[in-house]
C-alpha cells in the first residue's frame, strides 16, 4: 500500500490523536529501518526507547516465533510458565519483592498508583497525596494523567483524579516541604524523557527518599523509559544513591511487544491482594517470552558497559559541533540543547528526510534514543548528519 493510501485510510477511520511524519515505514532490520519507497533510515529513536536492541532483533523474534507456535493466552486464571520466570528474572534483577504484569507503560504506574493508596490507607491515611514534580510525564489513563502535571491541566478532559501535586523539577526543598503525613508516595522520573531528557539531581533524589521515610511513604520511579539498559545500568536508580521502594517498567522490556511491569520491593510487594487490580491480557506468554528474551540479551555487564561508552562518544562528537549549545542525559539517553533561534522541529523534520530518526520533545531540544547496540560508524554518521542540518537549518 502507498503512503498516500494509508494516509486516506487514516484520515478517514483514525481518531486524530497524533500528528505523524509523511514517511510510512514497512520493515526494520537492527539499526536500520525502511520506508515504503526502500528508502533507509537510521534509527536513533527506536520507537520511543522501545526497540532498545534494534529491529527484530534475533532473540527476540526467536521467542516469540517458539511461543507463538505453543501457546499464545489463557488468561490470568491459570499458571504458565513465561510469566513465571519472567517474574523471578525481573524481582531478583531489581527490587526484589513481587511483579504485577501490565501491557503498558501508563498500566504499569496505575498499579503503582493503587499500591500507594492501598498503603497508605493501611496506616491510616483517609485522603492519600502523591508527589511529582513538574515536567514529569507517567502516562495516559486517568491516574498516570493526574500524576503529569502538565496534561492534567487540560480542563477539557476534567475532572481530574484528586490527590496529586507536584513541585518544580530539582527542587528539593519544595519536594521536602510538600511530604507530610498525608503523602501516600513520591512518584518521579529519575531522568525526565518527554520534557527534553532532564535527569533528577541526586540532592532532589535524596531529598526525596528521606522525606518518603520519615512520613512512611513510598519511593516509586518511573523507570518506563530509563530502565532495561537505556542509561548504562538495568536501572537508572543504580547509578543514583537511592533504592525505591518500587519501580515501573515497560517500552524496551518487550522490545515491541507490549508488556509493563511494576515491580514492588519488600515493603509494598504484599499490599494488593486478590481482587484489587487485575488485567485481561497482561503477562501472557507471548510478551512473556519476548521480555524474557530481552532480559536476558541486556542484562550483561559488556553490553551495559558499552551503552555508557557509546554514549560519551555521542555526546563528546555533538558538542563539537556548531549549533549545539549543549548535551545531557546519562548513557544513550541524550537530550541534545541547539543554539538561541535553532527550530528543532525544522530540524528534525530536515533530519528525517537525510534519513536519520530522532525526536523533537521541546522547542529548542533534539532527543536521542538510540539502540543500545549502536556501534561507533553509526555514531559517526549520526553525528555528521545532525552538523549538515544544523548548517542548513542555520542557513535558511
Amino acid at each position: 500500500m502507498t503512503l498516500a493510501a494509508t494516509q486516506a485510510l487514516e484520515e478517514r477511520y483514525l481518531m486524530r490523536t497524533y500528528k505523524r511524519a509523511g514517511v510510512q515505514f514497512v520493515r526494520g532490520e537492527g539499526m536500520l529501518l525502511w520506508d515504503a519507497d526502500g528508502r533507509e533510515y537510521l534509527d536513533f529513536l527506536t520507537g520511543i526507547s522501545v526497540c532498545s536492541l534494534g529491529h527484530c532483533h534475533p532473540a527476540v523474534v526467536e521467542a516469540v516465533r517458539e511461543q507463538a507456535a505453543s501457546l499464545m493466552h489463557v488468561s490470568n486464571l491459570f499458571y504458565t510458565e513465561p510469566m513465571a520466570r519472567l517474574a523471578e528474572r525481573l524481582a531478583e534483577s531489581s527490587l526484589g519483592g513481587r511483579v504485577f504484569f501490565a501491557n503498558s507503560g501508563t498500566e504499569a504506574n496505575e498499579c503503582a498508583i493503587k499500591i500507594a493508596r492501598k498503603h497508605a490507607h493501611g496506616r491510616g491515611v483517609s485522603a492519600p497525596e502523591i508527589v511529582s514534580f513538574e515536567q514529569d510525564f507517567h502516562g495516559r489513563t486517568y491516574g498516570s494523567l493526574a500524576a503529569t502535571p502538565g496534561l492534567a491541566r487540560n480542563e477539557a478532559l476534567g475532572p481530574m483524579l484528586a490527590g496529586f501535586r507536584a513541585v518544580p523539577r530539582n527542587d528539593a526543598g519544595a519536594l521536602r516541604e510538600a511530604v507530610g503525613e498525608r503523602t501516600a508516595a513520591v512518584l518521579l522520573e529519575p531522568i525526565q524523557g518527554e520534557s527534553g531528557v532532564h535527569p533528577i539531581s541526586d540532592e532532589a533524589l535524596l531529598a526525596a527518599r528521606e522525606a518518603c521515610d520519615a512520613a512512611g511513604a513510598l519511593l516509586i520511579l518511573d523507570e518506563i523509559q530509563t530502565g532495561m539498559g537505556r542509561t548504562g545500568s538495568l536501572w537508572a536508580y543504580e547509578q543514583t544513591p537511592v533504592r525505591p521502594d518500587v519501580i515501573t517498567s515497560a517500552k524496551a522490556l518487550g522490545n515491541g511487544m507490549p508488556i509493563g511491569a511494576c515491580i514492588a520491593g519488600p515493603v509494598a510487594a504484599d499490599v494488593l491482594e486478590p481482587g484489587d487490580h487485575g488485567s485481561t491480557f497482561a503477562g501472557g506468554p507471548l510478551a512473556s517470552a519476548a521480555a524474557f528474551a530481552v532480559l536476558e540479551t541486556v542484562d550483561h555487564p559488556a553490553l551495559l558497559r558499552g551503552v555508557r561508552e557509546r554514549g560519551k562518544e555521542l555526546r563528546a562528537g555533538l558538542e563539537t559541533l556548531d549549533g549545539v549549545a549543549g548535551t545531557r542525559g546519562r548513557g544513550l539517553m541524550i537530550g541534545v540543547e541547539l543554539g538561541a533561534g535553532i527550530d528543532a522541529a525544522a530540524v528534525g523534520t530536515d533530519l528525517l528526510g537525510r534519513g536519520l530518526v530522532v525526536n523533537v520533545p521541546a522547542p529548542s531540544t533534539l532527543r536521542l534514543l538510540p539502540p543500545l547496540l549502536v556501534e561507533s560508524d553509526q555514531i559517526q554518521r549520526a553525528i555528521g548528519l545532525i552538523g549538515e542540518s544544523l548548517l542548513e537549518c542555520r542557513s535558511s
